[in-house]
């Protein structure tokens, strides 16, 4: 019997999780409050208590937490914001609406933003650090936010990859002035759709962003600043609560999936840093070699469904091509890299299956398990 392995699986094939989104939107249809329902209140100091922030805005998507977190902080046209050049092209797409500067530095070993890249791109000009978490990995925080307060930058947290992932015991999102989370179907805490929040403890900054979310008007429903309308749904904020009663199985699933593959890949092929100054999400993993084409297209032959996360790098897309950047090892290291299937959906067999498939591809058994 062939074994298929599919990099997501996005059926909801749990028929306990599917009565309980289907009973949550009834709920939604009944009362008829679609637009800022009280599922979305309550959603919202969920996350802020399980994050460990003083207020959460819920947003339709994690594009939107970032453009409106930016918007937020009050930035001039022209100013720059210091980021990574690996992340989904909405990072530096978000800076570039809000008429800012993305400036990319360059990653580390561990494919997230490197702290010693980026003190030698700070100008007056510059307004704050965007570090993405990739990949549900965590920056190394306590050097990003050393570089920040020594030059008096703002810290927004792109954590839409890294929902459950911490450093020093502290969730991702609670370093930084904000984080901004996505929370669409593909993320580990994820909508039927698309979804975002942003957290802080800022009560004015989160009172700003609920006007902003919301085409800029303020509570006298008098337009304080120019904005777009991006709500979170009532019926998606309704699902999540859903999906967060269950998130922890899903990181403890993920997680053991990537132990998995640490043990059976190591010395075969290079795999995801662990310290114990984080505990990873695992959105995705991701695997190293200079053969990964090739590696490619040998798991998808037999069936196995595998990515590259995030080819070209922003600064190398058109729209961002002509913007500041120093990355020579964000091209090496992208060269390198795949992530093979780890969700929560993937079963003992198919990881087995996988990490077989890759000892086969270099003429090697995966180690004992």
């Amino acid at each position: 019997m062939s074994i298929t392995v599919p990099f997501l699986d996005l059926r909801v094939a749990d028929q306990a999780e599917r009565q309980d989104l289907l009973a949550a939107v009834d709920t939604v249809l009944q009362h008829g409050r679609i637009v800022l329902g009280p599922e979305v209140a309550q959603f919202e100091a969920r996350l802020a208590s399980r994050i460990g922030r003083g207020h959460a805005v819920g947003v339709n998507s994690g594009t939107d937490a970032l453009v409106l977190a930016i918007r937020a902080m009050g930035y001039a046209s022209g100013d720059e914001i210091i980021t990574t050049p690996l992340s989904f092209i909405a990072t530096a797409n978000a800076i570039a609406i809000n008429g800012l500067e993305p400036v990319f530095a360059d990653i580390g070993e561990d494919l997230c933003l490197d702290p010693s890249s980026i003190e030698a791109l700070i100008t007056p000009r510059t307004r704050a650090i965007i570090p993405v978490h990739w990949a549900g990995r965590a920056c190394d925080m306590d050097a990003i936010m050393a570089i920040a307060n020594r030059h008096g930058l703002d810290v927004i947290e792109d954590c839409a990859q890294a929902f459950g992932a911490t450093f020093r015991g502290r969730s991702v999102g609670t370093f930084g002035r904000v984080g901004c989370f996505s929370m669409n179907c593909m993320k580990t805490l994820a909508s039927l759709g698309e979804a975002g929040a942003v957290l802080t403890d800022d009560e004015n900054v989160a009172k700003h962003l609920r006007a902003l979310r919301y085409n800029g008007l303020g509570e006298a429903g008098t337009c304080i600043q120019v904005s777009h309308n991006g709500r979170l749904d009532t019926v998606q904020a309704a699902m999540l609560m859903v999906r967060l009663d269950r998130i922890d199985s899903v990181l403890a699933r993920r997680n053991a999936v990537a132990s998995f593959y640490d043990r059976a890949l190591a010395g075969i092929v290079g795999t995801p840093p662990r310290d114990e100054l984080r505990a990873d999400a695992f959105y995705t993993y991701t695997i190293l070699t200079p053969r990964r084409d090739e590696l490619q297209a040998f798991l998808a032959e037999r069936g196995i469904e595998s990515r590259v996360q995030h080819l070209p790098l922003m600064p190398e897309q058109p729209a961002h091509a002509h913007r500041k950047a120093a990355f020579p090892n964000a091209r090496r290291m992208l060269s390198l890299s795949l992530c093979i299937p780890a969700s929560e959906k993937v079963d003992d067999q198919q990881m087995h299956y996988v990490a077989a498939t890759i000892g086969e591809f270099f003429g090697r058994r995966p180690n004992a398990v």
